[in-house]
């Protein structure tokens, strides 16, 4: 029999890359830290951001040219990733750890890692890249090939990493597998991206009747190359049900373009996931149609 459906209290977290570290022990020491503290407000997963990683470039080797800050960062995190596998057990929570490069086939992908207090650890490539990830004079990446959806706590959990959110191909690819909550790490320059992507977010709760948890880094990272500024925040989107509140919007915080300590933490409470699924499978939505593919249709020039 399969595991009853749980709700989840999420912790989003939009770490502020301006505060420097002095090595990959400091920034593991902050990531415990918070889930510390988390725990005791009944935290079941902690969100943290795509790249938030860049906050490393803080005590990279001097001389490191842009073309091999991938390299470099891939590198500390294989160092880092088994430092990071205990702590989901240890605070009895899950981790989705950002995304950082990671290497693949001759080349890096930019992949999220989510760590469960039950040893898995599931890795997530982006699939989408933004113009910025396919240059070859500075972060040149390549794109994922599979999305993954994860059983945990009774709930199915996907990843779209920042641009993914935003392509209704890949929500459409998704729907049959009926995702309970979609988490999105992001990073986004300005107001315009950040709009893209929480914009995007908040119709995929609508499309998916799932929950949709989205967070972006804020600050500049010392010694950073490529991103000057990152504007973002954290919210947690519903479909929009009387059920769930009607307006779609369980829990935010505005965004902002830097911040004075670790950044914003939004903690959203019982993220209402048994609801959301009997309205799915019970045919008790005001109007979702379900999975709909518009199959039979034409395009029509006039």
């Amino acid at each position: 029999m399969a595991e009853p459906i749980e709700d989840l209290t999420l912790a989003l977290w939009s770490v502020n890359l301006a505060r420097p570290l002095n090595g990959p022990d400091a920034w593991i020491a902050d990531i415990d830290r918070q889930m510390a503290a988390l725990k005791q407000q009944g935290v079941d997963l902690l969100l943290m951001p795509e790249y938030a990683c860049e906050q490393w470039l803080s005590f990279k080797p001097e001389g490191l040219r842009a073309d091999q800050e991938i390299a470099w960062m891939a590198a500390q995190a294989e160092l880092i990733l088994p430092l990071l596998e205990p702590l989901a057990a240890r605070h009895g929570m899950a981790l989705l750890a950002g995304t950082m490069p990671h290497p693949v086939n001759g080349g890096y992908t930019n992949r999220a890692w989510l760590f469960l207090p039950d040893g898995r650890r599931i890795g997530q490539d982006k699939l989408c890249l933004t113009p910025f990830e396919k240059d070859p004079e500075t972060w040149l990446l390549a794109p994922g090939r599979e999305v993954r959806i994860i059983e945990w706590r009774g709930a199915r959990i996907a990843i779209c990493i920042c641009l993914d959110i935003e392509m209704p191909a890949l929500s459409q690819l998704l729907a049959p597998h009926q995702p309970d909550l979609v988490l999105v790490p992001s990073m986004t320059a300005s107001a315009s991206g950040y709009s893209r992507v929480f914009g995007c977010a908040r119709a995929r709760a609508v499309e998916l009747m799932a929950a949709i948890a989205a967070c972006g880094v804020i600050g500049a990272a010392p010694g950073t190359t490529q991103n000057d500024t990152n504007f973002s925040g954290c919210s947690v989107f519903l479909p929009c049900e009387p059920a769930l509140g009607q307006t779609g919007i369980f829990a935010e915080l505005p965004p902002t373009g830097g911040h004075d300590g670790d950044g914003l933490m939004l903690v959203a409470r019982d993220v209402p996931l048994r609801t959301i699924r009997k309205l799915r499978e019970n045919g008790a939505a005001e109007v979702w149609p379900g999975s709909w593919k518009a199959e039979g249709l034409k395009v029509l020039h006039c």
